[in-house]
């Protein structure tokens, strides 16, 4: 009996994991096909093998702009919100104010709006304070979503913390400054791991914001691949391409954070 449960549930997981490759397989696969192979033949291995797809993308500043501006926004982004929802986070896990459970759920409620509802007023307050086309402003509107998520996040990681810990350090004569950033920060670094993966993430993949308050300066990879039509039709490879050096920075940071993000399931955080 146990034999054939393993024997489904092995069955299962390699179905489940092949159905998950796949996807990434052909992106890959793509990658290294000429258009006219991609349109006319179906195969699992490229038979023109080509790189001109990534070269594009290396010498075409149009493409690799994009990877850039990017990768600044959401880092600025995930150094902000970490940097807002470290003493948020805290001060919910330590005091009992008036309201305090429904700002928590309010902040939470922010992160369950879809980003459409929040892209006129972005709009019209970028247009107004010349923000438009800028990293910042990016980075800034990601706020919105990526604080909330950090603050539940950290809130989970802190509460496991006993509040002895702030005690003790008191009586030893750790100002609040000094305790947090060498004695409890390192006690959490876990879920700032996760924190910052989540956030990275986010600001990695969302297209809508990103796409709409940009247009030339800091248009980011996720809007450059929505524009690949050309009057000879769409670049498959470029876009394939494209797609695979998008899962790159994820991938890394996702390796670096990985055994944070297995504390995160087991506490229930993640």
């Amino acid at each position: 009996m146990d034999e054939r449960r393993f024997r489904k549930r092995t069955i299962f997981l390699i179905a489940y994991l092949l159905f998950a490759i796949l996807p990434v397989y052909w992106m890959v696969n793509m990658s290294f096909k000429t258009n006219t192979e991609i349109l006319s033949t179906f195969s699992l291995f490229p038979r023109d093998f080509t790189w001109e797809h990534y070269k594009t993308i290396f010498t075409d500043e149009s493409w690799y702009s994009g990877y850039i501006n990017s990768l600044i926004y959401v880092a600025i982004n995930t150094v902000i919100s970490l940097l807002v929802a470290l003493p948020a986070a805290y001060a919910f896990s330590r005091y009992s104010f008036l309201g305090d459970k429904h700002v928590f759920f309010w902040l939470l409620t922010n992160r369950m709006t879809p980003p459409a509802v929040f892209l006129l007023p972005f709009f019209q307050l970028y247009t107004t304070l010349g923000m438009m086309d800028t990293h910042i402003a990016v980075a800034l509107a990601h706020l919105l979503f990526n604080v909330p998520l950090a603050v539940w996040i950290l809130e989970g990681f802190m509460s496991g913390i006993p509040r002895e810990i702030d005690e003790t350090a008191y009586i030893d004569g750790y100002s609040f400054p000094r305790f947090f950033l060498t004695i409890f920060v390192p006690l959490i670094k876990a879920g700032v791991g996760v924190a910052a993966f989540f956030c990275f993430m986010f600001s990695w993949v969302e297209l809508l914001m990103a796409r709409t308050l940009t247009s030339v300066n800091a248009k980011p990879i996720v809007a450059t691949m929505t524009r690949t039509v050309s009057a000879s039709g769409m670049d498959w490879g470029v876009l394939a391409a494209a797609g695979v050096l998008t899962i790159v920075p994820g991938a890394i940071v996702i390796w670096f954070v990985r055994h944070y993000i297995a504390k995160g399931f087991a506490m229930g955080r993640v």
